[in-house]
């Protein structure tokens, strides 16, 4: 039994959330048991440490152990500042989750290439091993809680997702973000129900032991307070959720735009995760258009895939036309590039054309980012002012969470 509180159109009182969470976990059989608490990291925008409090309050007492991992995919590891900073006094441990470490990991079955080329509606045709962090398989009870918002890999985030990727070993995480590229994000982010992404998601999610919940909460963009909250078993209380992402977390334009300024967000703190201010926007922009990302902050592509640099940034074509010279690399960061090259087509004669030009205003040197195949801005020569004041552009704020499409 899935129970909410909140709506689109409303932003909760803490009161109200603090006692939602109290009569959720008040439900549970918890009493010496140990417990599990998926958290995101500070890339989504979220109200961790007040969530946290009331859970704290919520079993104190009551939990033989309780422990709250970060639940990272492969994002870089967050300090103990920043832990500290994002989740505030909680007073049980706190740790990150690492991808990296084969003793992170237990086993929890395989997904048959049969069930994966179902349903990935024969995109792909293989099998995948699905290892899972310890932490969810070794404690009795785990509870999921993050935010819902359109998302360019499975539609929209949040559910089984905090665990694959979140949790994931690198296998999964290929696979699922290989697919993605393979539907295109211009296709999927945003898209309302079980998209094939979240399929796999799901099906690896039905593999893993253990007792869980879902905490899936929608955060206001402006104010970072919440609209609403739902918790129950993850896909039920994913999908109330993302309900109502539907509405906040969408704007619609009535006519496409020449030209859009993403304000990347600070909490991105590298082009992997701040690209998502061009994934949100793409749908928005007209043929032949151009995104320029300004994030002076960043001055790296990947901090955990060194590799990136190199690969640079392709259309989903071009990597296939050349899929003998790729086949070896990551998948994730074969994905990773083709979303934020975006839509666009390749062939031997007149070579690659993006849909969309993708141009960096960054701490990324000029030549750096030239070589990666993306264009390039000084950010200290960006007009705010000029931006806003011409007619074919829109300037995206906080760029990152909220996404933009055309009004049909």
């Amino acid at each position: 039994m899935t129970i909410t509180i909140g709506s689109p159109h409303e932003v909760l009182d803490a009161r109200s959330v603090d006692r939602f969470i109290a009569r959720c976990l008040d439900s549970l059989d918890l009493d010496g048991r140990s417990l599990c608490v998926v958290i995101p990291d500070a890339t989504r925008q979220c109200p961790v440490a007040s969530l946290l409090a009331a859970v704290d309050v919520a079993v104190r007492g009551r939990v033989r152990t309780c422990t709250a991992v970060i639940a990272l995919g492969t994002h870089a590891p967050m300090s103990a500042a920043a832990i500290s900073a994002m989740v505030g006094s909680f007073g049980f441990s706190v740790v990150n989750h690492d991808w990296r470490d084969p003793h992170t990991f237990v086993d929890v079955g395989t997904l048959d290439a049969a069930t994966v080329s179902e349903l990935s509606g024969g995109l792909l045709d293989e099998s995948v091993d699905v290892r899972i962090n310890r932490l969810v398989t070794e404690s009795d009870v785990t509870v999921l809680i993050g935010p819902v918002l359109p998302h360019e890999v499975v539609g929209f985030s949040g559910g089984n997702k905090y665990l694959f990727p979140g949790l994931s070993g690198p296998e999964l995480i290929d696979v699922t973000h290989w697919l993605g590229a393979l539907l295109t994000s211009a296709a999927i982010i945003g898209t309302r129900g079980v998209t094939p992404v979240r399929a796999l998601i799901d099906a690896a999610a039905a593999l893993v032991p253990g007792e869980r919940h879902a905490l899936c909460v929608v955060v206001d963009d402006a104010s970072g307070g919440l609209h609403s909250l739902a918790f129950g078993p993850p896909g039920d209380s994913w999908a109330a959720a993302s309900d109502v992402a539907a509405t906040t977390h969408v704007e619609y334009l009535p006519a496409p735009v020449q030209r859009v300024l993403s304000l990347v967000a600070p909490r991105y703190e590298d082009l992997w995760t701040g690209a998502k201010g061009f994934y949100k926007v793409e749908p928005v922009v007209a043929d032949g258009g151009e995104v320029v990302l300004y994030a002076p902050h960043i001055s790296t592509f990947a901090a955990t895939h060194p590799g990136q640099e190199g690969l640079g940034y392709h259309c989903r074509d071009y990597f296939l036309a050349h899929w003998d010279e790729y086949k070896d690399v990551p998948r994730g960061e074969l994905a990773h590039s083709t979303h934020l090259f975006g839509s666009g087509t390749y062939d031997p004669e007149r070579g690659e054309r993006p849909r969309v030009r993708v141009t960096l205003a960054t701490g990324i040197p000029e030549a750096v980012v030239r070589r990666a195949n993306l264009g390039y801005l000084d950010p200290a020569g960006i007009d705010l002012a000029a931006w806003n004041a011409d007619p074919q552009a829109l300037v995206v704020p906080h760029a990152g969470e909220v996404l933009y499409r055309l009004r049909r």
